[in-house]
């Protein structure tokens, strides 16, 4: 079987203790037999690794920290979440709002602690927030990181955990979230106690003729308007692409311009990658149809 090993860090990739090289951002391939039942190590400078037993198991539930991608070349394995090797505490802000105590300190990973009438929560944060800022927005909390934020109810429950650039603060939250796609697509949203009450879609490119396909496909799941890639026999029903396509978290290229991969979530940390191809007519998209 074919995998392909990503990771957020870069770190070294051994098989039973065989070093193979780096995985970072971009996929490094090895083929691999889940019958082998082989152990593989992620590891990164100064964080503890990510260990697995790559066997029939794993294909269908792997261990924390690993994302699992089902594809037609066989598996994408991304590995998320290290935890640093320096296990000492290290507090990094205290900050009291009203009549909540926050900590924010860092032991082994992102940490933060909100402490009041309500009880003592205790949450594990991404990287980016580790720095970060605390401000009431309203009813709750804003908890803003390096282009992340985070939403926090009193009773210490995470309401909005998302990338992007807060850009109004107050009992009015707004806030710009990438889509990380081919047009730079971005939500523009805005909240108020915690809750979504307005949302539009801008892109910041435009489409090439040559990549139609991504951009449709792109354009559907950022619920942006997709018409000025279809041919008219089928721009009436741009509506329908969403249900017909249903919810999928991701837009991947293949080797061919008319095909593209969308990432569906099966279960938690396991995807699979299904495939569909377009057809054009007159230099626009006439025909989406699954492929087997």
């Amino acid at each position: 079987m074919r995998v392909f090993f990503l990771a957020e860090k870069l770190c070294a990739v051994t098989v039973n203790g065989l070093f193979l090289g780096y995985a970072d951002g971009f996929e490094r391939s090895v083929e691999l037999d889940p019958a082998d039942g082989c152990f593989v190590e992620c590891k990164p400078a100064g964080f503890h690794p990510v260990r697995f037993r790559f066997d029939g198991d794993f294909l269908f539930a792997p261990p924390p920290h690993i994302e699992l991608y089902h594809t037609r070349q066989g598996a994408a394995i991304y590995c998320r979440g290290f935890l640093r090797e320096d296990a000492g505490m290290r507090v990094v802000r205290q900050q009291r709002i009203a009549d909540t105590l926050f900590t924010l300190f860092v032991q082994g990973s992102v940490q933060l602690s909100a402490e009041n009438e309500t009880g003592f929560h205790l949450m594990t944060l991404p990287d980016a927030f580790e720095d970060a800022s605390f401000c009431e927005a309203g009813e709750v909390f804003l908890i803003e990181g390096k282009d992340a934020f985070l939403l926090l109810s009193r009773a210490g429950e995470k309401l909005v955990l998302s990338e992007g650039r807060v850009t109004k603060r107050g009992r009015e939250i707004a806030a710009e979230i990438p889509y990380h796609d081919s047009m730079g697509h971005t939500a523009l949203c805005v909240y108020e106690n915690g809750a979504l009450v307005r949302r539009s879609i801008r892109a910041r490119r435009e489409a090439s003729s040559a990549a139609y396909a991504l951009a449709l496909f792109e354009c559907v799941r950022a619920d942006a308007d997709c018409t000025p890639f279809l041919a008219p026999s089928i721009a009436e029903k741009a509506g329908a692409l969403k249900e017909f396509l249903g919810d999928y978290l991701s837009v991947v290229l293949t080797e061919k311009g008319e095909e593209v991969g969308l990432v569906y979530r099966r279960k938690e940390n396991v995807f699979d990658v299904r495939y569909f191809r377009v057809s054009f007519e007159d230099g626009k998209i006439s025909n989406i149809s699954p492929m087997e």
